[in-house]
């Protein structure tokens, strides 16, 4: 179910482009991701959903049986024992559809991405 269209200019677009079940799910995730890190940027990088504060935080995507999220190694790392139940990989985590996305979990691992970039960010300051 992946969408066809390719070279979005906006998270908006890129919604749009799946069936209105897709894109509550998607519109869920990207609230609950704005929730967590309200100072971050909505871009489309790799074309996919992305929210940027001080580099990349989260990107996001919608596949034919599952949404991927991904929050870098580290927020996979960080947050091992509580997604051990979803498929994952080094840097990605697949909740399938037809089951509610663990969106309190999400919003932790987000939050959990600002800090990690806005402390990389105040050390390069410190040592520049």
């Amino acid at each position: 179910m992946e969408s066809k269209k390719t070279g979005f200019a906006s998270i908006d677009e890129y919604i749009a482009s799946f069936p209105e079940d897709i894109q509550a799910i998607l519109q869920e995730l990207r609230v609950t991701i704005k929730a967590a890190a309200p100072d971050a940027q909505e871009k489309i990088s790799y074309q996919m959903p992305t929210f940027a504060l001080k580099g990349n935080l989260v990107h996001f995507a919608a596949h034919k049986d599952h949404i991927g999220f991904y929050p870098t190694p580290s927020g996979i790392q960080a947050f091992q024992p509580e997604l051990a139940a979803y498929k994952s990989s080094k840097g990605a985590v697949q909740f399938p559809l037809g089951a509610p996305l663990p969106l309190e979990l999400i919003h932790r691992i987000v939050a959990f991405r600002v800090d990690e970039n806005l402390k990389k960010s105040a050390n390069k300051s410190r040592k520049a």
